[in-house]
Parts: C-alpha cells; sequence; structure tokens
C-alpha cells in the first residue's frame, strides 16, 4: 500500500529558484517580503505566511503576509517573548505546533483574522547571534510540520535575514552598535585565576555570507570539498606545531577536536545544503545555526560544550572556502571576550598575544578551560552580555581572582589595579627566595603547604614553588581532555609519571570526580534537577564498581614497591567509605599475587558533605587520613551555589560557622591521630590559609600560584599569638557574621604578609 501523498510538494532548491527570479525583479524591501510570503504560502501549501520584523526596542512588526488581514500590517506588534512569534524570537529556535491557539504563549490579536488556523510553524531569521525577525505560516488543520518542511522555512529565513540587514537604515544600524562610553560591570567564575589589562578582542564576529543562493551547485560542491580537505591538513599541522609545544593534555583535546573535523556527520549535511541550493559558505552557516538549536537543548554539559568546537570548526572551513588572506593585527596582552571558543582557536589566539580569555560560557572541564589552564591564562566564565557591550580595541580590566570584569574602566580603576599587578611583581620577586624555605612560622611550628594538580604539566610547580607534594591530584581532568576513559596502560602511565615527576614528595591521588558538570561522552548519564546534589564522584565509583576497580588497578601499578595514598571524593556516609576501601583491599591483593603491589597504601576520605561531621568517631576509624574539600563542603554547608554568582559569594568562608566546622575536624582528628588537611581554593589567599592555620589545621593543598604568598605569610607568623586572638573573636561572633575584616586587620597590626 503505497504512502498518502504529501501535504506539500516544495523543494529547497525550486523554491530558492523562484526567490532568487523575485529578488532580481524587486529592489526595495516591501514588495520583496510580499513576493516572499506568497511564494512561500504557495509552495508549503499554507493558508498564511507571515513576516514579522524586529524594530528597535525588541519588538517584532508584522511587515508582510499572505492570509492574514492586509490592515494588520504594519499595526500589530508583539515585544520578544510575547505569543508564539515572539518565543521563538526569544528563543531563538523554530516553534512546530500542531494546535497553536491553546499553546500557553498564544497572544491573540484580532485586527489579524488569524482565529481559524490551528498549526503553526515559526522560524526565527537569525544573521549570527542576532535575530531579525520571524518567518510563519499557518494552516487550519492542525498538523505538525514536517522535518524538511521545517529545513526549508529555515533556509527561507536565512535569506531573508539578508535582505533585512541589506535594507536596514544605516541610522538604525548606528543605534544598534552605538558602544556606551561608561563603564561596565560584570561578575562571573574565575575558572584559572591571575589578572590582567589591555585591549578588548571580540571573537566570532563573523561577516555573514556575501552570497547566499548557489548558481551552480556542484561547483559549489567542489569548493566544500577542497576547504575541507584544507581545513583538515591545518588541524593536523596544529597538532604538530602548538599543541605539541604546549604539552601532552592539549595535544588530547586537539585529538578529540580532530575526529569532530573529520566527522561526517555535520559535514555530510552541509553537503546537502549545498545540494539544495546554497552557496558553501551559507550552507556551512545554516547548518551551525541547526547544530546551535539541538545542542542546546542538549542536557549533556560536555555535549553542549563540543559546540564551541564546531564553532571554531565552521569558522575555519569559512576562512578556507574564501582563501587565506592575511592575519588580523592583533595587539600584543589583548584581553579575548566570546560567548565560546574552541581549543585550536585559543592556541592560535595564545601565540598572537594573548593575555586574559572572558567566556559567556564555560565550565571547568570545558576543552578551552584546559587549554587555558595549561597555558596559565587568566580565564573568567559566566559573564552574561559582555561580549555585545565590549567595543574591539576599548581598554578592559579582567580580574578571574575575583570574579570580575571591567569594561572602559575608568581612571580610578585602572590607577588601582596597576598598583595592584605592579605590587604582585614585586611580590613574585620576593618571593622567589622562597622557594627553598620551609613553611615554618616565627614561632618554630612546620606546616605543610601542598599543590594542586590535574596534569603533567602542573607537575614542574613542586620545584618551582618547594611545595611540600601533591596534596590533590584531580585524576578525571586527563580523562576529560582525552574525552573518554584511557585504557589501563594508558592510565598506569600517567600515575607512574605523575610519582616520577613527584621525585619522592608524597602524592594523594583522588579517585575519578565525575558528574556534576563533569561528564564524559557516550557515558549514560541522566539529567538531573540538582547535579551537584546528585549521582557523582564516590557515587558513580561505587555503583560503577568495574571502572573504580580499574583506576584503582592502575594506581597500585603505578606505585608497585612504593606507597600509594588514594583519596575517595564526595564520602557521604561511613559505610560508603568501606565499601570503596573493599574494593581497594581486593585490588591490592590481586596485585600482590602478580608480585607488582605498593609496600604500603593509605585510603583517605574528603570530608565535603556535611553529614560526616555527625560520624566523626566512627570515620576516624576507618580513615588514613581527612582532606576537607573547602569548595563543596562551603556550598553545602550554606546551600549557596558556588557556580552562581549571585550567590557565591554571599556566605563568607571566614565566618564563625564554618571556622568552627573547621575546628571540629581538626580537633577530632588530632585526637585520633589522623592527619587532616584543607584543599580546594579557600585557603588560596594568604587571608584564608591564615584562619585555617588559626583553627588548628595544619596542613593546606591549593593552587601551585598561590604557594609563594602563603608561605610568606606562614614566615611572618606568630601562630600562637594568633590562635588565642582568633579563639576569643570567635568566642565574641555572632551568628553568622564575617570575621574577616577583623582577622585582617588583626594581620595588618602585627606585620603579616598578606599581599
Amino acid at each position: 500500500m503505497s504512502a498518502p501523498p504529501r501535504e506539500t510538494a516544495t523543494t529547497p532548491r525550486r523554491l530558492l529558484a523562484r526567490l532568487r527570479r523575485l529578488m532580481a525583479r524587486a529592489t526595495e524591501l516591501p514588495p520583496r517580503l510580499d513576493g516572499l510570503v506568497r511564494l512561500v504560502a504557495a509552495e508549503f501549501v499554507a493558508e498564511v505566511c507571515s513576516v514579522y520584523v524586529m524594530r528597535p526596542g525588541e519588538i517584532l512588526e508584522l511587515a508582510a503576509t499572505e492570509g492574514l488581514r492586509p490592515e494588520a500590517v504594519h499595526r500589530t506588534r508583539l515585544r520578544v517573548s510575547e505569543g508564539i512569534v515572539g518565543t521563538a524570537a526569544a528563543e531563538a529556535r523554530p516553534l512546530n505546533l500542531p494546535d497553536a491557539q491553546n499553546h500557553p504563549a498564544f497572544a491573540y490579536r484580532p485586527e489579524t483574522g488569524e482565529e481559524p488556523y490551528a498549526s503553526m510553524l515559526a522560524v526565527p531569521v537569525l544573521r549570527g547571534a542576532e535575530v531579525l525577525g520571524v518567518i510563519a505560516v499557518q494552516n487550519r488543520a492542525p498538523r505538525r510540520y514536517a522535518e524538511d518542511e521545517v529545513e526549508v522555512l529555515e533556509t527561507v529565513a536565512m535569506l531573508l535575514a539578508e535582505m533585512l540587514h541589506g535594507a536596514r537604515p544605516a541610522t538604525e544600524e548606528a543605534v544598534l552598535t552605538l558602544p556606551g562610553s561608561m563603564a561596565r560591570h560584570f561578575e562571573g567564575i574565575g575558572l584559572t585565576p591571575g589578572i590582567t589589562m589591555g585591549p578588548v578582542l571580540r571573537h566570532g564576529r563573523r561577516a555573514a555570507p556575501r552570497v547566499v543562493l548557489a548558481e551552480s551547485p556542484e561547483a559549489e560542491l567542489r569548493r566544500l570539498r577542497e576547504a575541507t580537505d584544507a581545513m583538515q591538513r591545518a588541524v593536523d599541522a596544529l597538532l604538530e606545531g602548538p599543541a605539541r609545544a604546549a604539552g601532552q593534555e592539549p595535544r588530547e583535546v586537539l585529538e578529540a577536536y580532530r575526529l569532530i573535523a573529520a566527522d561526517q556527520g555535520w559535514l555530510g549535511r552541509i553537503e546537502a545544503v549545498v545540494r539544495d541550493g546554497l552557496t558553501a559558505e551559507a550552507a556551512v552557516e545554516r547548518v551551525l545555526a541547526e547544530l546551535r538549536t539541538r545542542m542546546r537543548q542538549i542536557s549533556d554539559p560536555y555535549l553542549r560544550e563540543r559546540l564551541a568546537d564546531i564553532e571554531d570548526l565552521a569558522g575555519r572551513l569559512i576562512g578556507h572556502l574564501g582563501g587565506a588572506g592575511p592575519d588580523e593585527e592583533m595587539p600584543q596582552g589583548f584581553i579575548l571576550i566570546a560567548r565560546r571558543v574552541g581549543p585550536a582557536e585559543l592556541l592560535d589566539y595564545h601565540a598572537r598575544g594573548l593575555a586574559g580569555l572572558v567566556l559567556e560560557e564555560g565550565s571547568p572541564t570545558a576543552h578551552a578551560t584546559i587549554i587555558a589552564r595549561a597555558l596559565a591564562v587568566p580565564l573568567l566564565a559566566g559573564c552574561r552580555g559582555a561580549t555585545e557591550s565590549a567595543v574591539a580595541g576599548e581598554p578592559a580590566v579582567l580580574d578571574a581572582d575575583e570574579g570580575r570584569l571591567v569594561l572602559r574602566p575608568d581612571a580610578e580603576i585602572v590607577a588601582g589595579y596597576t598598583a595592584t599587578l605592579a605590587a604582585r611583581a614585586a611580590r613574585r620577586a620576593a618571593e622567589a627566595g622562597l622557594r627553598e624555605v620551609d613553611p615554618r612560622t616565627r614561632d618554630g611550628v612546620r606546616l605543610t603547604v601542598m599543590i594542586n594538580a590535574g596534569l603533567l604539566m602542573d607537575l614542574p610547580h613542586l620545584a618551582d614553588t618547594g611545595a611540600d607534594g601533591i596534596g590533590l591530584f584531580r585524576t578525571e581532568i586527563a580523562w576529560l581532555a582525552r574525552g573518554g576513559l584511557p585504557t589501563l596502560e594508558t592510565e598506569e602511565a600517567l600515575y607512574r609519571d605523575v610519582l616520577a615527576a613527584a621525585g619522592g614528595k608524597p602524592v594523594v591521588f583522588r579517585t575519578i570526580d565525575l558528574g556534576g558538570d563533569k561528564l564524559l561522552p557516550r557515558f549514560a548519564h541522566e539529567q538531573e534537577e540538582n547535579p551537584a546534589l546528585g549521582w557523582r564522584s564516590l557515587r558513580i565509583g561505587l555503583d560503577r564498581p568495574a571502572m573504580l576497580r580499574r583506576q584503582l588497578r592502575a594506581m597500585l601499578g603505578a606505585a608497585a614497591g612504593g606507597t600509594l595514598s588514594v583519596m575517595f571524593p564526595m564520602v557521604t556516609t561511613v559505610e560508603e567509605l568501606r565499601a570503596a576501601k573493599a574494593l581497594l583491599a581486593a585490588e591490592r591483593r590481586a596485585a600482590e599475587r602478580r608480585g607488582a603491589a605498593p609496600v604500603a597504601v593509605r585510603a583517605g576520605a574528603m570530608l565535603e558533605v556535611p553529614a560526616l561531621i555527625w560520624q566523626l568517631p566512627a570515620l576516624l576509624d576507618e580513615a588514613a587520613f581527612l582532606s576537607i574539600g573547602s569548595n563543596d563542603l562551603t556550598q553545602f554547608l550554606f546551600a549557596a551555589d558556588r557556580g552562581n554568582p549571585r550567590v557565591a559569594g554571599r556566605y563568607d568562608f571566614l565566618s564563625a560557622p564554618m571556622l568552627d566546622v573547621l575546628e571540629q575536624v581538626g580537633t577530632a582528628g588530632a585526637a585520633a591521630g589522623v592527619p587532616v588537611g584543607l584543599c580546594g581554593e579557600a585557603a588560596a589567599r594568604p587571608l584564608e590559609a591564615l584562619a585555617v592555620f588559626g583553627v588548628g589545621i595544619e596542613q593546606v593543598s591549593i593552587p601551585a600560584a598561590s604557594v609563594p604568598a602563603v608561605k610568606a605569610m606562614v614566615r611572618s607568623l606568630d601562630l600562637a599569638a594568633f590562635r588565642t586572638f582568633l579563639a576569643g573573636l570567635r568566642r565574641s561572633a555572632r551568628g553568622g557574621t564575617s570575621l574577616r575584616p577583623d582577622i585582617a586587620a588583626y594581620a595588618r597590626d602585627h606585620g603579616i604578609a598578606l599581599d
């Protein structure tokens, strides 16, 4: 039995050919729009086709229609987010509704006469990231438009975008792009520490294709295939050049990137769009727009972040289609501001003078973050709106330590940061002599200052800073850089290299801390309402014991003949720690049978979940050591998402409740003879480290860049006197008041080095 005939027989090539003839006949925008809605309505067998154009003030105005009442043209207006049309514009994605009038977003406009029409397909008219309008078709019969119909209307929308942009008055363009002259402040999350000042460079402002409709699809396909080959050769060259120089982990990131460059999924889709009648450049932009829409709806953060890689490759492909032109001049020491950026692009920018990076989107596990960390480039993420507010060449201040971006800073801000940078440079010069000096207080107490690491390129910092060891090696970072699970042999070799590079200093390996915002592709993980509180870290390891046992096997093999220190993250109950230790013990017995076991194995736990505080006696019976995870413990203790700038700084680490918790854990550990340390960003600044030492915890593990400053603070400190002061201050504190001002005042009065 044959399938029923399609309700519409439109084909992209036929419609585009008719639109090309229309554009050749009409030169003014109104007759072009009138002809376009008539053609689309006829091709779609639609009873209505309408075009809404964006006006200043985010107003969508009905500019042309076939099927609605003519008197509604230039009279019907909708705000962005109002109605189906406004929602399509706000979300920058098509809405395909079989019963539009019963949709929650439907907005009734009586002057249009659209009451009889049930189904509606509304497609935003996009030019890059800018929404210029919406094109919509409607029918009386309830129906969901077919996927190929949606694609055809998206192609029409792309052509319409160039029509609308070309007809935009110069005065309107000036209003829309006029930069502000006042300083603009943005808050974000610092993913790589540092402060820098410099001129702004905006990323991703690629010009739209000059020609959208192809004269010869066959010729366009030849151009596309030649450009694809050239792009892939360039990626190979990048792997053998800048990526190799930057180290192993950036190379692994670029290997994953190269797989995307050769993927026939998106490249084949571009070829299909070219066959439908678009130029190669327009087809790349069209497919990129499709991928943006689809990938933003994916719940997996790792897969969503691959959009940056694809945008990077799309830009390179368009560059090869246009031929290699001269490189754009970039000022040395520039701050790059982008919505997203791919890893290869970031390496390119670094080679041309990059000093700092600001992203509107980003996470600790994004490929750009891994590259930025490897290159020691200050990185601030989550600065929504910064790309549109930034003006190329104008000055900016990037403070990734405090989570702040200032565009067009005034003289006072510049002077303040200039003084800060000068003081930091002088301090670094003075601290260079501390490398061989122990962190010993003025009253003779030897404290322990270790570093956090996660990549092989972090290990030279041990020698550079004179740190006491690696208190936290984040094993999942290498997995994320690779884009998947390593083989047992690869993982064991990594851990062996880490131990060798440590040169006998202690190394604490934390088992995989996946979940939350750290997800791997092809790793089954359902969308969660609160991923930070969900299936992550040790919970995954205990539910996937084969994966955890393989990692423990690699660690044991790497430490054969020596000492292995393993730390389990996000332990919530003592039973979980016992279960994890049982897996470790089983693997150790197997290693002993193979004759390749460590001489000693220490199993510890991270205290990040407040519930463990009420299990301390049993916990200390099981753990060889404890490490307080300051980031998550603070987040959970105050119920404040550390990734949310609105609340991340609302509750102070230096408040009485937090210091009470630290003292309680430290005192219990000392009584039980179990070492207790603190790892995380909280002790990265001398003032916070001072308070940690003041409540009785004598070991911290911090970013390598913070070690010299913390060492300098320790050597200027009379610890016994400060502990007496802090105990009295905490007794007099009320509620959750921050003790920061009083601690800072004491440090200043007693010559304790904090700057």
